[in-house]
């Protein structure tokens, strides 16, 4: 599972249209999630580093739930960049959640945990539990 990380204003317009995730590394304007949410329209999740999110205007929050566009917090640790555009969710992270899974431990279990051990936001899995682990 990748994450699309966007640095720019102007890279939101050169995104691939089937994008899903994406991290925006700047804080967005009202214009710039019209645009993305536009750009992709499959796009399903929109993560914002903390102090970023809590600048987003309520409007477009509703906009986004009504896109069915999960608007999360989180940031993508340890990423350059220059080096590559996606941020890939480690295969052991997913494991990890598959077999916590299977052992039956609750939903808030394995999102702790795992948030704990890989410094993922546990917002962000559980959007891997429910779409990557169907129940």
């Amino acid at each position: 599972m990748r994450i699309r990380v966007v640095s720019t204003r102007e890279e939101i317009f050169t995104l691939n249209p089937n994008e899903r995730l994406v991290h925006l590394a700047f804080r967005p304007s009202n214009k710039d999630i019209f645009g993305l949410v536009e750009t992709c329209p499959r796009i399903e999740v929109v993560q914002l580093p903390k102090s970023y999110k809590r600048t987003v205007s309520k409007s477009i929050a509703m906009f986004l739930q009504m896109q069915r566009v999960q608007l999360l917090e989180g940031d993508v640790w340890g990423h350059r960049k220059d080096i590559n555009e996606y941020y890939a969710i480690p295969s052991s992270v997913i494991e990890k959640i598959k077999d916590m899974k299977t052992e039956g431990k609750a939903a808030e279990e394995i999102e702790r945990k795992v948030s704990r051990e890989s410094k993922l936001n546990p917002e962000m899995v559980a959007y891997i539990m429910n779409k990557e682990i169907p129940a």
